[in-house]
C-alpha cells in the first residue's frame, strides 16, 4: 500500500489568483482582455449568481479568445506564460508544502479547472501529475470548446477516481480554497481548506 497521495487545487490554492484572466492578458493583451470580458459579462454575472453553470461562462470566454488558434502557437504561448508569469503568482507556503511532501515520498497531483496547456510545463518540471480541463482540437486548431467536462466540482472527484484507486493509499491529503473543491476535499483523510493564506 502506498503511504500517501496529495491532491492540490491550483488557482487560489497554489496561486494567489485565478490564472485564466492572467493567461488571457498575457496571450491577447490587456485591451483585448477587457473587451472580451465586457462582451461576455452577462455570462460571468450569471455564473456568479448561480443562474448558469461554470462551464458555460468559461466556454464562452475560451471560444472568444482562442477559437481557431493554432495548437502549436497556443502551446508555445502557454509554455512562455509558465516560464515568465506563473512564478510570480505562486504562493511560497504552497511550494514549501509541495516540497515537504515530495521529500516524504508522497505522490502529488494537481487537480485544476484551469486548462492543462498552461499548467503542464510547470507540473512536469516539478515532478507533479496533472488532471485539468482540456480543450477540444480539430485540424491542428482549437475549436474554442472544452473537451469533455470542465474539471470543477464533482468532475474533480470523477477524474481522480478514474485515475487512482484510493483504497491503496493510507493517507489522502486534499488542498483547496473554494466551493469548486468541496467534493474533492471530502475524499481526504486530511483535508486542508485555504491552508496557505
Amino acid at each position: 500500500m502506498n503511504q500517501r497521495i496529495a491532491f492540490f487545487d491550483f488557482d487560489g490554492t497554489i496561486t494567489t489568483k485565478d490564472t485564466l484572466p492572467e493567461f488571457i492578458k498575457f496571450y491577447c493583451g490587456t485591451v483585448n482582455f477587457y473587451l472580451g470580458f465586457i462582451l461576455y459579462s452577462p455570462f460571468l454575472v450569471g455564473y456568479k449568481l448561480n443562474i448558469i453553470p461554470n462551464y458555460v461562462a468559461k466556454q464562452k470566454i475560451l471560444g472568444f479568445f482562442f477559437k481557431g488558434e493554432s495548437i502549436d502557437t497556443f502551446q508555445k504561448k502557454c509554455d512562455a506564460f509558465s516560464d515568465t508569469k506563473l512564478p510570480g503568482l505562486l504562493r511560497p507556503k504552497a511550494l514549501k508544502e509541495i516540497e515537504k511532501l515530495k521529500a516524504a515520498g508522497a505522490e502529488i497531483v494537481v487537480v485544476s479547472a484551469s486548462v492543462e496547456n498552461w499548467l503542464i510545463k510547470w507540473t512536469s518540471a516539478n515532478g507533479l501529475k496533472l488532471l485539468g480541463t482540456r480543450l477540444r482540437e480539430a485540424d491542428n486548431k482549437l475549436t474554442g470548446t472544452i473537451d469533455g467536462i470542465n474539471c470543477f466540482g464533482e468532475e474533480k472527484v470523477r477524474r481522480i477516481k478514474q485515475q487512482y484507486d484510493l483504497k491503496f493509499y493510507k493517507e489522502i491529503l486534499c488542498y483547496g480554497d473554494s466551493g469548486g473543491d468541496t467534493a474533492m476535499l471530502k475524499l481526504a483523510t486530511f483535508p486542508f481548506y485555504k491552508p496557505f493564506r
